[in-house]
């Protein structure tokens, strides 16, 4: 790996942790949460491509990776509808 790979691996891993922070704070927010949920998706198909087709990552890698992005993804699918109102927009409240 260069230089300028362990950078932008090390800016990908700090927005990655950042959107998972906002979501966390805002588990009502839908598009947030489907950004956050899709990076995950991203995350372990991208990691699959490098050990599957390119083969430049080892199994050892690939299990931890596919440990946290599996668990969160099919977290976030069991979560889908139990955060905030079910039709994914704020109703105003009327009196």
């Amino acid at each position: 790996m260069t230089d300028v790979h362990g950078r932008t691996f090390g800016v990908w891993t700090l927005l990655t942790c950042t959107l998972c922070f906002l979501c966390a704070l805002n588990l009502e927010n839908r598009p947030l949460y489907l950004a956050t949920f899709l990076s995950f998706i991203y995350a372990l198909s991208h990691f699959l491509t490098e050990y599957l087709i390119y083969q430049t990552m080892a199994a050892t890698n690939l299990s931890t990776v596919g440990f946290f992005a599996g668990t969160s993804i099919v977290w976030m699918l069991l979560q889908w509808n139990s955060h905030g109102d079910q039709s994914g927009c704020h109703a105003v409240k009327q009196s």
